[in-house]
């Protein structure tokens, strides 16, 4: 009965997703809420999953010349204003601090929402010489945005990132940044989350507030959303020159310098779970999973099944992988269902036959696959289920991808696929904002991205709103 009630918690994901995702964010102990509206608590197994991505970036951005710092959390409003179109693309989400202690403050400080404004201040002290370039910095810290509308990892107010911002001597230096870490977050998505990307630009109607260019990575989930994970922004030298940087190159010529910023947030999270979850719970993949194996000695009153449990563990640990042993005394059926709920990759479960056959019997979360295995060949055949399991589930969603990917010819078309199926919509685009608006207003989609030029097709259609002749592909779609 208790088994029974624990999958019968979670909604049904094709009668009610959004309901779903709330269900498995909350039975699987990712997430808490708290008494202010948007700030969630990100309980220690969601955490954990958060970590995993963190350490993962942070070895990326280390071994390409990034050092990490930590800014301020309050950005006094004059700062704010120096860069007018960065500071009007943020205004509706910001929050003020007005009051310090008993005592009102004769300046406005936001609570930052980003700190392009705050890295700039001290550019412009501590920037002197091209020698001093170029500043690879990142920070991972919190910020706020004042969301109407939150949801779970999706859109919180307080959100936990990382908030990449370099300063480069010359233009080609600072775009060549900005692509470099897009491949970074896409190298992310898919090997460590086995999340495929489409990648590209954003156009200037979706690009960040105050960029000149905006590369993006996007990701469809399985109700055929579109999820923005990753961002990478050109600002050219706009910042810049608000903010008085310069330096003297190696003419002792005074210039100013080309600047970037980047961002990934633990919206990630919800991504893994909106792609790979389903009616059992949450599916992890095994390379961000805070637990890799979980151990159910079966029948663990009798003599030598603790033991040999315990055995299995210290080895798959040595082998530095991430396992438990679950010894409760709850029964085996409550700890298999407990733990598919928390999407743990692979289940190993050793019993009396089993340590009389000396081997152990494992059960993968992604499909269900039961497979016997030799101790004798324990550590191997665990690691190469893992990368099996990853393997999987980065097949599974390409095919999601793949199958729910249209061609379209008209607004109407657009929104007809939109409502019946969902998905990304490609088409031709003139480049126009009035036709990326008629997009929404007609068919209720987005551009997504811009493809880079080698996945261009190269060939000339027209676009589905002005019927001009054009040759840029785009994707439009309905996005989280």
């Amino acid at each position: 009965m208790k088994d029974k009630k624990q999958v019968e918690s979670i909604t049904d994901m094709d009668e009610d997703f959004a309901q779903w995702y709330t269900d498995v964010c909350m039975k699987a102990e990712l997430i808490g809420y708290t008494s202010v509206k948007g700030m969630f608590i990100l309980r220690p197994y969601g955490y954990a999953i958060w970590e995993n991505i963190q350490a993962a970036l942070d070895k990326k951005f280390k071994e390409t010349g990034h050092v990490n710092v930590s800014m301020p959390m309050l950005i006094p409003e004059s700062l704010l204003q120096k860069e007018k179109d960065h500071i009007e693309g943020f205004a509706p989400e910001c929050a003020w601090v007005t009051v310090g202690g008993s005592e009102k403050l004769d300046e406005r400080l936001c609570v930052r929402p980003t700190s392009e404004t705050l890295f700039c201040e001290h550019w412009s002290q501590v920037v002197h010489s091209w020698r001093d370039l170029p500043m690879l910095y990142n920070q991972w810290c919190s910020v706020l945005r004042w969301e109407k509308t939150t949801r779970p990892f999706l859109r919180h107010r307080e959100f936990l990132w990382q908030e990449g911002h370099t300063l480069h001597a010359s233009a080609e230096e600072a775009i060549a940044e900005t692509e470099q870490m897009l491949e970074i977050y896409a190298d992310i998505c898919e090997n460590l989350l086995a999340m495929p990307v489409l990648k590209g630009l954003k156009t200037d109607k979706e690009k960040f507030a105050g960029a000149e260019r905006t590369y993006t990575i996007e990701c469809m989930m399985h109700d055929r959303k579109a999820l923005q994970n990753g961002t990478s922004h050109y600002f050219g030298d706009g910042f810049a020159k608000a903010f008085n940087i310069n330096f003297s190159d190696k003419n002792n010529q005074r210039k100013t310098p080309f600047e970037t910023s980047w961002g990934i947030t633990t919206r990630t999270i919800g991504g893994v779970i909106m792609t790979h979850g389903d009616n059992k719970g949450l599916v992890l993949p095994p390379r961000v999973a805070p637990i890799q194996v979980i151990i159910i000695p079966v029948a663990q009153h009798k003599p030598g099944v603790l033991d040999a449990a315990q055995d299995l563990e210290k080895r798959l640990k040595n082998n530095q992988i991430r396992v438990k042993i679950d010894d409760s005394d709850n029964s085996p059926g409550w700890k298999f269902a407990e733990y598919e709920m928390k999407g743990v990759p692979l289940r190993v479960e050793i019993g009396p036959k089993d340590i009389e056959k000396n081997q152990c019997v494992a059960v993968r979360r992604d499909n269900g696959e039961k497979i016997f295995i030799s101790l004798e060949n324990l550590e191997a055949e665990i690691l190469k289920l893992l990368d099996a399991i990853h393997d999987n589930l980065y097949a599974m969603a390409l095919k999601n991808r793949e199958d729910h990917t249209f061609e379209i010819q008209s607004p109407e078309e657009a929104k007809e696929i939109t409502e019946r199926e969902g998905g990304f919509l490609k088409s031709k685009w003139c480049g126009s904002q009035e036709c990326e608006q008629a997009m929404k207003d007609r068919a209720g989609v987005s551009s997504r991205c811009i493809p880079f030029p080698d996945a261009q097709s190269g060939t000339e259609g027209v676009c589905p709103v002005c019927g001009k002749k054009c040759v840029t592909d785009i994707y439009w779609g309905v996005a989280y």
